[in-house]
């Protein structure tokens, strides 16, 4: 009995025969491989094309909006603009002596920043530019407008489009209780002028001459 056990004991031990299931799991081993083998490469195949749709995302993100006018910048027009400015200035203080009657004209840089801006911007769609620009200059004064002068950017070139920019004298803040400080009398005169500033607002009006559109108004 006790030989009979130890040999039991032994075949125990060994490797059992191959039942007639065996094939059977092994072939259901292999399949579940497969799928295994077949869901990794579909993760594989997700995590590239989400890497490629991030990237494709970034990408989009990466492009900035531009406005009109920078996209169709031209260094040209720029030094152009500058130029026109200084002759809107000029322009303002040789009016002082004629229709405006004042004895010293204040312009703030900041009035000749904003229409700067302005003529860049309203010009930008323009087929010439702001060559192109035909400039009219008014001041409110009093509940009437005076024509402080007419600038042809380009007198060569017929002018496409014509702006209007009304100014506004400053009658708010600590101007109006200075403003004696600078009133002067003419020498040629015994009439006691005064002096006037123009404020930072304004009005632009803007007309193309080539069309029959309406006019453009925007306040500054």
């Amino acid at each position: 009995m006790q030989l009979i056990t130890s040999l039991t004991s032994e075949d125990s031990s060994l490797p059992s025969t191959p039942t007639l299931d065996a094939p059977s799991k092994r072939l259901s081993w292999s399949k579940l491989m497969q799928k295994l083998h077949s869901s990794q490469s579909l993760d594989s195949d997700s995590d590239t094309h989400s890497s490629l749709d991030d990237a494709s995302d970034a990408g989009s993100l990466s492009i900035p909006d531009l406005s009109e006018s920078e996209m169709f910048f031209d260094p040209t027009e720029e030094a152009l603009c500058k130029e026109v400015v200084q002759l809107i200035a000029l322009n303002l203080t040789d009016a002082k002596d004629g229709v405006l009657h004042c004895s010293k004209l204040l312009i703030p840089e900041k009035l000749l920043e904003h229409i700067g801006h302005e003529l860049v911007h309203l010009s930008v769609s323009e087929p010439c530019g702001l060559r192109g620009a035909l400039i009219d200059l008014c001041v409110e004064q009093d509940g009437v407008y005076e024509a402080a002068g007419q600038i042809a950017v380009d007198p060569c070139l017929v002018p496409t489009f014509q702006l209007t920019l009304v100014l506004r004298l400053d009658s708010r803040g600590l101007w109006p209780k200075i403003q004696g400080l600078f009133t002067g009398r003419s020498p040629a005169s015994p009439v006691v002028r005064r002096a006037l500033k123009l404020s930072t607002g304004f009005r632009v009006i803007k007309r193309k001459l080539y069309s029959s559109e309406e006019l453009l108004i925007e306040e500054c």
